[in-house]
């Protein structure tokens, strides 16, 4: 398996460091420089400067130089190529990123928070995590972490039996080609946790799709729907938060109109006051 680039970078700089150090007290005791000359000596060495002010004289320390020449410069050249390469690669993931987060955001404009609408006002424990989920601008990081604790206990306890299953099947069915064109678009790789939900959503339409029927359903039906809901509510939630967090801290303007349409909050309203 290929090292990672952060691995490699980590590799060359550590052997650099021996290099440097062990250097430094090979010359100190060969020629008897002070460690600021050996360090001074062996930077210019391996940068390739070689100024010439300084330059051992005894045949251990012409080893010592060698050495450092033959494994310190290629440990230099290592080290700056990969962290250009580094930072090259973490503006490249930035720039996919915010792409990414451009999609979620087209999803729960058009799809999550109408879903979210839907399965608050059928959710009997709704009260539990609503109060955790009204963010406004004073929410910090630490506000969020414990938000996000609070949702990774909670039960989500929707039961299909007291949805509108058929306006659900009708809202889905309306919006299944968003979902696929969402679905096979490459970005989504990049993103461990909202790929799932996406799955999540699909799969409920999926299911309310294929029956003929949405009403007087077997008992064993009912709770089979009553797991997709939850699963779908569940990540959905979660995943909200998440952006919500995004918004706050690289889009304010956003920030506001998702807080104004906050589907937990039930005084939210668009109109600013």
């Amino acid at each position: 398996m290929p090292f990672s680039l952060t691995y490699r970078l980590r590799i060359y700089i550590s052997i650099l460091l021996v290099i440097l150090v062990a250097g430094i007290l090979g010359l100190m005791g060969t020629e008897g420089f002070s460690p600021f000359d050996a360090f001074y000596f062996i930077i210019v060495t391996i940068a390739t400067v070689g100024y010439g002010d300084i330059y051992p004289i005894t045949p251990a320390g012409k080893l010592i130089v060698i050495a450092i020449i033959l494994l310190g410069v290629g440990c230099f050249v290592g080290v700056v190529a990969n962290a250009i390469e580094s930072m090259l690669e973490s503006r490249e993931r930035t720039q996919r990123l915010q792409k990414l987060n451009m999609i979620i955001g087209v999803f729960y404009s058009e799809l999550g928070t109408k879903l979210l609408k839907k399965f608050s006002a059928h959710d009997a424990s709704v009260n539990e995590i609503r109060a955790a989920l009204i963010v406004s601008n004073n929410w910090s990081n630490r506000d969020f972490s414990q938000a996000e604790k609070l949702l990774a206990h909670h039960g989500y306890n929707l039961n299909s039996r007291d949805m509108n299953l058929e306006d659900l099947h009708a809202f889905l069915s309306h919006h299944k080609g968003f979902l696929l064109a969402l679905l096979e678009n490459p970005q989504l790789i990049e993103h461990g946790s909202f790929t799932p939900l996406l799955q999540a959503v699909f799969h409920l339409a999926e299911e309310l799709i294929s029956r003929e029927r949405l009403k007087d359903l077997p008992a064993a039906d009912y709770a089979h729907l009553s797991g997709d809901l939850n699963r779908v509510y569940g990540l959905l939630t979660r995943e909200w938060l998440t952006y919500m967090k995004y918004l706050k801290n690289n889009y304010p303007y956003l920030f506001s109109l998702a807080m104004r349409t906050n589907p937990f909050d039930t005084e939210a309203s668009v109109i600013v006051q």
